[in-house]
C-alpha cells in the first residue's frame, strides 16, 4: 500500500527552524520526483521545493530560496524539508508529493507566530 506520512510540523517563533519529514512506504522515493507543497485557507496549493529522482538537483520557490533545503535519504525512504529563518508568511499546511504516478501525504501544519 502506497503511503506518504508527513511529520515535524508545529508552532515556532519567527526566525526559528523546523525540519519536516515525509516517510514513504509502498514505493521508493529515489525513483520519483519528490516535492513539498504548502497551502493556506482560500489559496491554491503552491510548490515550495522539489528534488529530482536521479541525482540531487533541486528547485525552490523564490519565497523560500536560501532558507529552505529539500533532501532525500534513500536508505530511510524519506524526504526532508529543512526550514530556517521562518517567517509568519510561511504559516501553512505542508504536503509531501511524489510524481509520477502522483501520491500525496495528509499534510502537517506549520505555524510561525510570536
Amino acid at each position: 500500500q502506497v503511503q506518504l506520512v508527513e511529520s515535524g510540523g508545529g508552532l515556532v517563533q519567527p526566525g526559528g527552524s523546523l525540519r519536516l519529514s515525509c516517510a514513504a512506504s509502498g514505493f521508493t522515493v529515489g525513483n520519483y520526483v519528490m516535492s513539498w507543497y504548502r497551502q493556506t485557507p482560500g489559496k491554491e496549493r503552491e510548490l515550495v521545493a522539489s528534488i529530482v529522482s536521479a541525482g540531487t538537483k533541486t528547485n525552490y520557490a523564490d519565497s523560500v530560496k536560501g532558507r529552505f533545503t529539500i533532501s532525500r535519504d534513500n536508505a530511510k525512504n524519506t524526504v526532508y524539508l529543512q526550514m530556517n529563518s521562518l517567517k509568519v508568511e510561511d504559516t501553512a499546511v505542508y504536503y509531501c508529493k511524489a510524481f509520477f504516478p502522483t501520491y500525496w501525504g495528509q499534510g502537517t501544519q506549520v505555524t510561525v507566530s510570536s
